[in-house]
């Protein structure tokens, strides 16, 4: 099936999308506008490899700098138009392209703004008529904003090109058909191990008989939501909620309670350490299901695996028995861990889904008009899934869930076997199945705390939307701040193992602190190297025993006069 082509009033030589019928929702922020974010550092070029089909390596490669965007690029062409089920209608709202700057990524670069009318006519930028401000290194972001909410809204984005430059067509617009029994067949081959449902079993027996049941996931910025619009509604773990809902027969936010921990960004060794605060409560709730999905954000784990599997031991050694389902995401590469992490559902015998071996197939195909999903349909950016993604991988777990309620048809009862951890040995390894988290309103009786200079509270933290929440939660919020000063922040235990959880960004105010153990230097931790406001888990030490440490933070030599921010530590007595 066709779409109708964004409006083109005015032809302005050769383009190709950037955005095609992209969904945006602007969010609330502290100021009271309600704005989309589209971050392009590091990602525009694959966008327009997806999006617009440009495979030139030249140009993509001049699309990573400012001076080479400039020189590809002429002019900017914006479509948008309220969607259908938008309850916000307003007329207008603005167009934002900013580029990050080389002294101060978030200040010294330009920012294109534009009014653009939401009647799906295609407005223009001509960038020979920009101010720049001369300090530009790469384009960062496009922001959609809008001055009321509820506003859903369906935008595209061309690129116009210099004359010189060749490039190709883009593949006709369509609707995907969700409902063919050919998708279906798709989504029902992501169930890559359906393992003992025993467990979910119950979770839906005790659901449809009124219990209070709790559903949780947890996991990176997929699981936050990303890609989905709106993020809360369409999101793969909100859709899969309503499909649990729906076998147990069960209104949404009745006896089925619903918890999404995801945060952008963050691999599984970030995971363990607030699975009991951000999904148990610490001690308030235990969960009946929990999903967890790392396998395109574990690369980040220095433990190789070693987090993830203590992550799945821990939750299921919870006192609910609670079932585990592994969810494989994929990048827009066809690149994922699954090979890695699979070995620890199999382990266990656990549910698994992946999505991609439902998707990659079809990006591969040589007959991509009859492909039943493509790369650009099935990716918002090149990390994350639009809402159709969300779709297909809710489906594989749906999948999952349906094995589970078939069990129930012939009205036996669920038999939990013993806990499938047992004293056997670990697929990869169990090093930190005990962790727990300390923070400065959670200090343990017998460890020691010196905060030094280290006195100040970060205000400035990741933020993320939690459960059905669009509001924007502050992570970590009990934090130790450094602004100024050499005294160092020093905390005393015993314990085997200790991670230090700090805060990334990319302001020049931030600086390195060095962590020593009982005197010998261990790690430097460099807010810089993310380059984005975001929690960074790492390994002070992870030794056999347990023994006495005394930490010290210190600033890095030349740095005492900058920030740095410990958000909190893991620790395993």
């Amino acid at each position: 099936m066709e779409r109708k082509t964004p409006t083109d009033a005015v032809a302005k030589g050769k383009f190709f999308y950037l955005m095609k019928h992209k969904s945006v929702c602007g969010m609330k922020q502290p100021d009271g506008k309600y704005v989309q974010f589209l971050y392009m550092d590091g990602r525009i070029a694959n966008a327009a490899k997806i999006t617009g089909n440009i495979t030139d390596e030249n140009e993509l490669k001049l699309l990573t700098t400012a001076e080479g965007f400039k020189s590809f690029i002429k002019g900017i062409g914006i479509n948008a138009e309220n969607a259908p089920d938008s309850k916000g209608k307003p007329e207008t709202a603005f167009f934002c392209l900013q580029f990050y700057g080389k002294k101060d990524p978030y200040v010294s670069g330009t920012t294109i703004r534009k009014e653009i009318h939401l009647s799906g006519a295609e407005e223009y930028i001509d960038l020979s008529e920009v101010e720049w401000s001369g300090d530009d290194n790469v384009v960062g972001q496009i922001r959609f904003e809008f001055d009321t909410p509820d506003v859903l809204a369906d935008v595209t984005v061309k690129l116009y090109t210099y004359p010189e430059f060749e490039v190709p067509e883009a593949l006709p617009d369509r609707i995907v058909d969700t409902t063919s029994p050919d998708f279906k067949a798709m989504i029902a081959r992501s169930v890559t191990n359906y393992g003992n449902t025993e467990r979910i079993a119950k979770a839906l027996r005790d659901a449809k008989d009124g219990k209070q049941v709790t559903v949780a996931f947890i996991g990176g910025s997929i699981t936050q939501g990303a890609g989905a619009v709106p993020i809360n509604e369409k999101c793969y773990a909100y859709l899969t909620y309503l499909k649990l809902c729906g076998l147990a027969g069960v209104k949404p936010f009745t006896n089925v309670s619903y918890i999404k921990a995801g945060i952008g960004g963050t691999p599984s060794e970030l995971g363990i350490l607030r699975y009991d605060r951000d999904v148990r409560k610490n001690g308030e709730v235990e969960p009946d299901i929990v999903v967890i999905e790392f396998a395109v954000n574990d690369a980040d784990d220095e433990t190789k695996g070693v987090c993830y599997e203590s992550l799945v031991r821990h939750i299921l050694k919870g006192k609910n028995s609670p079932a585990v389902i592994l969810e494989f995401a994929v990048f827009a590469d066809d690149w994922n861990l699954e090979d890695r992490l699979s070995p620890v559902g199999l382990r266990y015998d656990l549910p698994m889904s992946s999505a991609k071996c439902a998707v990659t197939p079809e990006f591969t195909r040589k007959d991509q008009e009859n492909a039943l999903i493509r790369r650009n349909e099935y990716f918002y950016d090149q990390f994350h899934p639009t809402n159709i993604g969300h779709v297909i991988m809710a489906g594989g777990i749906g999948k999952i869930l349906e094995k589970a309620a078939d069990s129930l048809l012939n009205g036996a009862e669920p038999e939990i076997k013993a806990n499938p951890v047992g004293p056997a040995s670990p697929a990869i390894g169990c090093d930190f199945d005990d962790v727990f988290l300390i923070d400065r309103n959670s200090i343990p009786s017998d460890v020691k705390v010196d905060e030094g200079d280290f006195t100040g509270t970060d205000k400035v933290l990741q933020a993320v939307e939690r459960d059905f929440d669009l509001t924007l939660t502050p992570q970590f919020t009990d934090n130790y701040m450094h602004t100024s000063g050499t005294r160092p922040f020093t905390i005393e235990l015993d314990c085997k193992a200790l991670f230090l959880i700090f805060k990334d960004g990319s302001s020049p105010k931030m600086g390195i602190a060095d962590v020593f153990d009982n005197g010998a230097l261990k790690i430097s931790c460099d807010p810089h190297k993310v380059g984005w406001v975001h929690c960074h888990p790492m390994i002070v030490f992870n030794d056999k025993e347990t023994g006495h440490h005394k930490v010290e933070i210190r600033m890095h030599n030349g740095d005492e006069e900058k920030e740095f921010t410990i958000l909190g530590f893991g620790v395993v007595r």
